[in-house]
C-alpha cells in the first residue's frame, strides 16, 4: 500500500495497538516484519499509521503475537478495513488536523463523558456562543477561518451516542459574548439536558474543598474499553491519550467529579435560575 501523507489519530491508534501487541509478545520490529515478508521500515510505517494493513495480515500478526482476545482483534480488524471518508474530510487542508481527528473520533464513539470548567463544550454550543469563543482566539482568525470553524463545530453536533457532561458553574457564568448569547446558551443547555442520550450535571461554586474541577477532560468510548480515548486541550491543539493506565485514572477522575455534582433535576433548576438572572 502507498504511504499516507499524514495519518489520522484513528490510523495512528491502530498502529499503536499493533506495536503494543508486538512488544507484549517480546518480538522486535525486524522479527515481526519477517513474519509478513516485509522489512523493518514497512513495519515501522504500519505501526505509525502511515501505511495500512490488510485484515488478513493483521490477523496473521495477532496469531504470531499469541493474542487470544478475539473481540479485540475483531475491533482492530474493523479499524484496519475502515475506509470511511466522513463529512470532516471536506475541511482537510483548511482546518487544523486536530479538528478533523476529533470529529472522526466522535463519529466512531460509543459514548462520551466530559468535564467542562471554563466553557460550555463544543457539542452543546449555540452558534453565537461558539462565535464568541472563536472570536477571542489569539492570534485572531480571519473571517473565513472563523466561519469554517463555526460550520465544522455545528456539524459535530449531529450525534446520537450517550453524552454525559459535568459542567462547573464557572463555565455557565462566563459570558464569551453578550447577555443575549449567554441566555440563549443556557436555554439550549436546558433543552438538550432533557434529551434521552444527554445528561447534564452542575458543579456549583459553593462546593467545599473540591480541586478536581480545575481539570477539563473529554473521555470517548471506543468499541471496547481498551480502545477508549481521552482528549485533552494543549497549546497547539489536542492530545489523544490511550494508555490503559491513563484511561483508568481518567475513568476514576470522572466518577469522582460526577459523584459530587448536583443530580440532573437540581442541575436543570440551577441552570434555569442562572438564566433568569440574565
Amino acid at each position: 500500500m502507498p504511504l499516507r501523507r499524514e495519518a489520522t489519530a484513528r490510523q495512528m491508534r491502530l498502529g499503536v495497538e499493533l506495536r503494543r501487541l508486538r512488544e507484549a509478545a517480546g518480538l522486535t520490529a525486524i522479527e515481526a516484519a519477517a513474519l509478513l515478508g516485509a522489512n523493518r521500515a514497512q513495519m515501522s510505517h504500519i505501526e505509525s499509521g502511515l501505511a495500512g494493513v490488510s485484515e488478513e495480515r493483521l490477523r496473521r500478526l495477532a496469531s504470531h503475537y499469541a493474542c487470544t482476545d478475539g473481540t479485540f482483534i475483531d475491533a482492530l480488524a474493523a479499524m484496519a478495513v475502515d475506509r470511511t471518508r466522513g463529512w470532516w474530510e471536506e475541511y482537510r487542508g483548511s482546518l487544523p488536523t486536530s479538528f478533523l481527528d476529533l470529529a472522526e473520533l466522535e463519529h466512531h464513539a460509543t459514548f462520551m463523558r466530559e468535564v467542562a470548567v471554563l466553557y460550555v463544550p463544543g457539542l452543546l454550543q449555540t452558534e453565537d456562543y461558539a462565535r464568541g469563543v472563536f472570536s477571542g482566539r489569539v492570534p485572531e482568525l480571519t473571517d473565513g477561518e472563523l466561519e469554517l470553524r463555526l460550520r465544522h463545530r455545528m456539524q459535530r453536533q449531529d450525534f446520537a451516542f450517550r453524552y454525559e457532561l459535568v459542567i462547573h458553574e464557572c463555565a455557565l457564568r462566563i459570558r464569551v459574548s453578550d447577555r443575549t448569547a449567554a441566555r440563549a446558551q443556557l436555554a439550549k443547555l436546558l433543552d438538550l439536558s432533557q434529551a434521552e442520550n444527554i445528561t447534564v450535571r452542575v458543579i456549583p461554586f459553593d462546593l467545599d474543598g473540591f480541586g478536581r474541577a480545575a481539570s477539563t477532560m473529554t473521555y470517548v468510548g471506543g468499541p471496547l474499553r481498551k480502545l477508549d480515548t481521552v482528549v485533552r486541550d494543549v497549546p497547539l491543539g489536542s492530545a489523544f491519550i490511550d494508555s490503559e493506565a491513563q484511561l483508568g485514572l481518567f475513568r476514576t477522575r470522572f466518577r469522582k467529579v460526577e459523584a459530587v455534582s448536583l443530580d440532573c433535576e437540581r442541575s436543570r433548576d440551577f441552570i434555569f435560575r442562572l438564566a433568569k438572572e440574565l
